[in-house]
């Protein structure tokens, strides 16, 4: 009895060291970015496709151009223009050995706003990523820095907040600083689900076990196993007072009260951020979005600072005895959440036979079919893929190989393999010049300029799907909008991007000869008003040049009056 007692004091002694991690940072130090109550849309380390959510979203009440403000005393060191991404985001480096970043903004503030266009038109390019020496922009705590937006890879209005370590630039979770945010709710719990570990996680794939609640704790019945080797993992969503789902922060999992496994979501490096996909059960996820965490680690899975690394979470059962599971879920404000439940050993089943070419975690390989080649590094797989190739017809007037099935979209890869194939016919020198490799993956798809090796076009892409070489002779062309040599009242020049295949890979627009400056959001080109066409300027020409993935260019040109 003793030896238990000190056991599971150890058990809660590791678990205060980890919750109380924050301890280790600067407490209120940062102060809210936002002159609003600080509300989360989204919290660090949640699940998102290919990554973790590296920082906070704050609300700003559905709307744009709230004032965003310097959260301590600092300097600009970095400021980032992208379509993508973060959109328009300020970098602010502090005193005290931390960076902050501001993204999807829609405005810098003035100062920093006429460098930024200065700059921008000097070197002819929307896009930049501009350095700082800490003397050129100084900011104190609270002081303006840009309003808030929906610019880049945002789906709504709000400003997304990050929390550096300056030296290595891993991003931290910015709950651990002590921001005033109120929450009493404790995750919720709503599946569990084992997992067959003697060959993959990915075949035959998750077992969903009925979650009930009763009174605070979360059960289920007795967990009928058929492998003597499984695995547990857990779908939850935290919440704030605000209601939005968030991700789980802290899961320990417990076996006749031993600790088997546990994670913290603390910190992660953008290098590391995929990794992800060895933390969750990738097949579910990109299905249908469901978020189901593990509880163990894969043997591809490399993530610091995540897990600890003396702790598995494998489970081999060796008899038919019931065994106690307890699983802890918590959130940084110490609320919390148990399971508890019983699993035992059944009638074992056949284990499964790869019928493919398997690819294991830590070893490289190459895998071929008729007409084509893929090569993944050791890198590649955060669990055995019973991996399979195979080639179809494709019946496009534009193919010019067959369509390469490279297993399923539903088996991530971290890192990118080479893929190399063989079109079904010889191409003349122009045609290569015009061929692509289309990548689809379920749920979009993605256009490749590759580069040729003999007869054979070689790229690089980090999904599986499928594959086809296609040639595209066709142009890309944006369309304006307003009517040809026509006034223009509004604010802006609108033009809308199109293209066959691919993407507008290049665009320029010139003014009377001069290049203008449009910023893209998504597909559109727009250009603000400013003094580079004032009002009563009179009939302009606008003369706008694209090119398309393929390399395709096309030039229009058009008029309007001012």
């Amino acid at each position: 009895m003793k030896t238990l007692s000190k056991f599971i004091f150890a058990i809660c002694f590791i678990s205060t060291i980890i919750l109380s991690a924050q301890k280790n940072y600067p407490q209120n130090y940062f102060r809210n970015p936002l002159n609003i109550p600080m509300q989360l849309a989204a919290n660090f380390g949640a699940v998102r496709s290919n990554h973790f959510h590296m920082g906070l979203d704050l609300r700003t009440n559905s709307q744009e151009n709230l004032s965003v403000v310097a959260a301590a005393d600092g300097y600009v060191s970095r400021i980032k223009v992208e379509r993508y991404g973060f959109g328009n985001a300020v970098y602010i480096t502090h005193p005290n050995g931390y960076t902050t970043l501001y993204a999807h903004l829609n405005k810098y503030y003035d100062k920093l706003d006429e460098l930024v266009k200065e700059r921008q038109y000097k070197d002819e390019k929307w896009e930049q990523d501009i350095t700082f020496s800490p003397g050129q922009f100084p900011v104190t705590k609270g002081q303006l820095i840009a309003l808030s937006g929906n610019t880049g890879g945002s789906a709504g209005p709000h400003l997304h907040f990050e929390i550096r370590d300056t030296k290595t630039e891993e991003c931290i979770n910015p709950l651990l600083f002590g921001f005033n945010i109120p929450d009493g709710i404790a995750p919720i719990i709503s599946g569990l689900y084992w997992y067959d570990r003697r060959f993959s996680t990915y075949e035959p794939g998750a077992n969903g076990i009925a979650v009930k609640k009763a009174g605070g704790t979360y059960t289920t019945d007795v967990v009928q196993v058929s492998s003597p080797t499984i695995s547990f993992a857990i779908k939850a969503v935290d919440k704030a007072n605000q209601g939005f789902n968030l991700g789980i922060y802290h899961a320990e999992l417990l076996m006749d009260d031993h600790l088997i496994y546990s994670f913290s979501i603390d910190q992660v490096g953008y290098d590391d951020t995929r990794y992800i996909n060895g933390c969750i059960d990738y097949t579910r996820f990109a299905k249908d979005k469901m978020s189901i965490q593990h509880l163990s680690s894969l043997p591809g899975m490399k993530l610091k600072n995540y897990s600890q690394p003396d702790l598995n979470g494998l489970i081999t059962l060796q008899d038919e005895d019931i065994h106690q599971i307890e699983i802890i879920l918590k959130d940084v404000n110490g609320n919390t959440s148990r399971l508890k439940t019983k699993v035992r050993l059944n009638k074992v089943s056949d284990q499964v036979s790869p019928a493919g070419k398997t690819v294991i975690p830590n070893e490289g390989k190459t895998v071929a079919s008729e007409n084509a080649e893929i090569s993944f590094s050791k890198n590649a797989v955060y669990d055995a893929v019973n991996f399979q190739m195979s080639e179809k017809q494709n019946l496009s007037a534009d193919g010019v190989s067959n369509t390469i099935v490279l297993q399923s979209p539903y088996i991530p890869v971290h890192d990118d393999y080479t893929l190399k194939i063989k079109p079904n016919r010889k191409l003349t020198v122009e045609e290569k010049g015009k061929a692509i490799v289309l990548f689809d993956y379920g749920s979009d798809t993605k256009v490749i300029k590759g580069k040729w090796d003999g007869d054979r076009i070689e790229t690089q892409f980090n999904r599986l799907g499928t594959a086809t070489l296609l040639l595209d002779q066709s142009l890309p062309s944006v369309s304006p909008g307003w009517k040809d040599g026509a006034p223009v009242n509004s604010s802006t020049l609108r033009l809308s991007g199109k293209t066959k295949i691919g993407d507008i890979a290049f665009f320029r627009a010139e003014l009377d000869g001069k290049w203008l400056r449009f910023s893209r959001v998504k597909d559109d080109f727009i250009y603000v008003f400013d003094e580079k066409c004032p009002k009563g300027s009179g009939l302009h020409t606008l003369k706008v040049t694209t090119i398309n993935t393929a390399g395709n260019t096309n030039t229009q040109t058009f008029t309007f009056q001012r």
